[in-house]
């Protein structure tokens, strides 16, 4: 398996906005050593991208599948590509 950094970007649908989602969601990324972001969208859902080793992504996206998260996840829709870097930290946008 490549050791090369992969970019994760999740659509979480649900009850995910106003129930400190994307806070949650920061410290998990920052916990499993990952850079990205945590955003609100306009239709309710939370985008969620996420930089780092496979692994550690994949740990994220356990995660945001859990039911263990703040408010209600019903469905978390993921896609995988390369790293594009340029980011640093994980950020609530």
């Amino acid at each position: 398996m490549s050791a090369d950094p992969v970019r994760l970007s999740a659509w979480v649908h649900g009850m995910v906005q106003g129930v400190g989602f994307r806070w949650w969601t920061r410290a998990r990324a920052l916990e499993l050593g990952l850079t990205g972001y945590a955003r609100n969208h306009r239709d309710g859902r939370v985008h969620v991208i996420a930089e780092g080793p496979r692994d550690a992504c994949e740990s994220l996206l356990d995660l945001l599948r859990s039911g263990t998260t703040p408010g209600r996840v019903n469905l978390v829709v993921e896609d995988w590509g390369p790293a594009v870097g340029g980011m640093t930290g994980f950020e609530e946008r």
